[in-house]
């Protein structure tokens, strides 16, 4: 259905409901699809009666942007808690973690600690309902830098050269990527989000991910496992990417929900559920893979990349999110995440260099069979931190698969008395 718009005429076809400004006449013509007839027309609404189901609001964006920086924060001072209450306990004589023990459950300073990581967890999974996930998810690795900078500040922990220059990369490239993101969100309600399900392009995308993730795990594990870091972090990555657009999904589901609308009933709702669940354990199983096979300060830059870049793409397919984002931006937004997968980097050849890290030698190339016998020999005998017992792997939370976080805490040496 054509509207003519001044000197313009507007033409409605198939995709997303699109909503256009006229000001010659003050109305915003609303493309959405007529419900049953499967043909798609235009609505003429006043400028001012928009309702948020119609165009989400500027603001928005700055308000997921608010909650992904804010879950950066209380994910990094969670660990530094938790790091707090597991040394306590060690000085109080307590049995370790590692060893069978339990008396962290009575250190208020671990649930302290847990509880902060709840709240940022929440925090960055309603992020994803206000800002488009290509902003929210590469500002996760936010949180190392957080956790980083709080251990050097609070528990004395030593921080070298390397790793504040990497602290100060992070910031820059997180600045950049901040000011050239995508601004708007496309998906305002779950019906809009079923319009984006079925788009063409995105169901050959999920298809195509699935084909390469099984193809990966029957064909390629077994014989380039324990050989290459990146047919581990590839599963976790291109399955990842469905999983934050499981989450894009199920943030419009309890937005609807304290609306009062009833979302239970939706076979969207489940489906979504259960799409999360299954993404969530095959990401944790392979990232678990990768970890106890290589270096932390090989897996953790590599997947950081590989992540971020898939789900940038698929947010590009689901979303569309950079649709009228002009090259200087897009220039732009490929600068900052670069610059933060270098920061990220040195911060962890800096926990390696002082001590800590992966658990792995020195080690940087990606083919590592040869150093893992080794390796794992030394971490069965080194004395870890009582951290380690508890957060030994690096995991993808069930709520913002979003969030990364190290396999360790940083270990860096204790300053000199």
């Amino acid at each position: 259905m054509d509207e003519t718009c001044g000197a313009a005429t507007l033409v409605c076809g198939t995709g997303p409901p699109l909503a256009v400004l006229c000001s010659s006449s003050g109305l915003q013509f609303l493309c959405s699809p007529n419900n049953g007839t499967g043909n798609w027309s235009s609505t003429a609404i006043p400028a001012m009666a928009m309702t948020p189901e119609h165009m989400r609001p500027h603001n928005s964006a700055f308000l997921g942007l608010g909650l992904a920086l804010a879950s950066t924060i209380f994910i990094g001072v969670s660990f530094i808690l938790k790091k707090k209450g597991l040394m306590r306990l060690a000085r109080a004589g307590s049995t370790r973690a590692g060893d069978g023990g339990h008396a962290y459950l009575k250190e208020w300073l671990w649930w302290a600690g847990l509880i902060t990581m709840a709240v940022g967890e929440a925090a960055n999974f309603a992020a994803y309902a206000f800002a488009p996930a290509s902003l929210v998810t590469p500002l996760g690795a936010l949180s190392i830098l957080v956790t980083a900078v709080l251990a050097w500040c609070v528990l004395g922990e030593r921080l070298e050269h390397l790793g504040r220059l990497g602290c100060l990369l992070s910031v820059l490239g997180a600045v950049v990527m901040v000011v050239h993101a995508p601004q708007d969100v496309e998906v305002a309600s779950l019906n809009e989000m079923l319009i984006h399900l079925q788009d063409p392009a995105f169901i050959t995308y999920a298809v195509l991910v699935v084909c390469v993730a099984v193809a990966l795990a029957v064909i390629a594990v077994p014989r380039f496992g324990n050989s290459n870091v990146l047919v581990y972090v590839l599963i976790c990555s291109t399955v990842g990417s469905l999983s934050v657009a499981s989450v894009k999904g199920l943030s419009l589901v309890l937005k609807e929900l304290f609306m009062g609308k009833s979302v239970f009933t939706q076979p969207l709702t489940w489906g979504l559920l259960i799409s999360l669940i299954a993404c969530i354990t095959t990401q944790i199983n392979y990232l678990n893979k990768a970890l106890d096979t290589f270096s932390t300060h090989v897996v953790t830059p590599v997947y950081y990349v590989a992540f971020t870049s898939c789900v940038v793409i698929c947010s590009a397919i689901l979303f569309q999110e950079w649709r009228g984002v002009g090259a200087v931006d897009v220039l732009a937004m490929l600068s900052g995440f670069g610059t933060v997968v270098i920061g990220i980097f040195l911060l962890n050849v800096n926990s390696d260099a002082s001590g800590g890290g992966g658990g792995g030698g020195g080690a940087t190339n990606l083919d590592l069979s040869h150093h893992s016998a080794s390796r794992r020999a030394l971490l069965n005998n080194e004395e870890d931190d009582e951290d380690d017992d508890v957060e030994a792997r690096s995991t993808r939370d069930p709520v913002s698969p979003g969030r990364m976080t190290l396999d360790r805490n940083p270990k860096f040496t204790k300053k000199a008395p």
